[in-house]
């Protein structure tokens, strides 16, 4: 395991590498995981999939997005266009590892709207995509005015709109409003695995199933009962995920 550091628009963004033991010269897969809204790069769900992803040979870098985790930035800074900002920044490093074979991409919630665009912008640099619990509803929600519960003018947005002990400013919402995810992921032909739980009160599941009409080449599997976090059953999605990874790139 090593922490890895790296510059985007003079931000530092902390990341974690980890890598199976290599003989000289030899190669893995690398997958990049990338985490939700509010979250970081050492959840539960982070961790389970990059020891699984290790057990099987492939090495994995986590990483915190701007205003996250040990990232440099303000949360209320945050977008998801600058996020794909820092998700490029993560490509263009995991493109110059000498170990690296082929790299794909993993993401949460938010983490998988972004790995969805950034697929769309590089589909060929992209073995496969998983996208778990992908939150494209928070277009919808930014039509209506509607975050986590608290409801805003989605017509005259505030300068920042605060939820639980955060808040974000406007440029989020108006960002968001005319965010094309669908458009864009659409443009990635690779394979595709969606994962999502049924029970899911964060993301409605419909985001997932309307991903599995835009993308040419996917798989979408609704997990019975289970929430945003597939707290019941996070092994089994764990597996399911890399057992995806596993078929496409080997």
């Amino acid at each position: 395991m090593e922490i890895v550091e790296i510059k985007r628009a003079g931000l530092n963004l902390v990341g974690t590498l980890e890598k199976p033991e290599l003989r000289e010269g030899e190669k893995c897969p690398l997958v990049i995981i990338m985490h939700g809204f509010t979250g970081n790069r050492n959840e539960p769900m982070h961790l389970s999939i990059a020891q699984e992803l290790l057990k099987n040979g492939i090495a994995s870098v986590r990483f915190d997005f701007n205003g996250h985790g040990e990232s440099d930035g303000l949360f209320e800074d945050m977008t998801v266009m600058n996020e794909i900002e820092d998700a490029r920044e993560i490509l263009r490093y995991a493109k110059k590892l000498d170990f690296v074979q082929n790299i794909s991409i993993l993401g949460h919630s938010q983490g998988g709207v972004v790995a969805g665009m950034i697929a769309g912008f590089y589909p060929y640099e992209i073995a496969c995509l998983v996208q778990m619990a992908p939150a494209a509803t928070l277009k919808d929600d930014a039509i209506i005015g509607t975050l986590m519960n608290v409801s805003y003018n989605p017509k005259n947005i505030p300068e920042y709109v605060e939820f639980f002990d955060k808040r974000l400013n406007s440029l989020y919402f108006s960002i968001a409003q005319h965010l094309p995810i669908y458009e864009t992921s659409a443009q990635y032909k690779g394979p595709v695995c969606l994962i999502h739980g049924t029970a899911d009160d964060v993301v409605n599941c419909i985001a997932s199933k309307r991903y599995k009409g835009v993308y040419d080449n996917s798989t979408l599997h609704l997990i019975e009962g289970q929430d945003h976090w597939f707290t019941e059953k996070l092994k089994d999605v764990t597996v399911l995920a890399v057992d995806f990874i596993l078929e496409k790139i080997k």
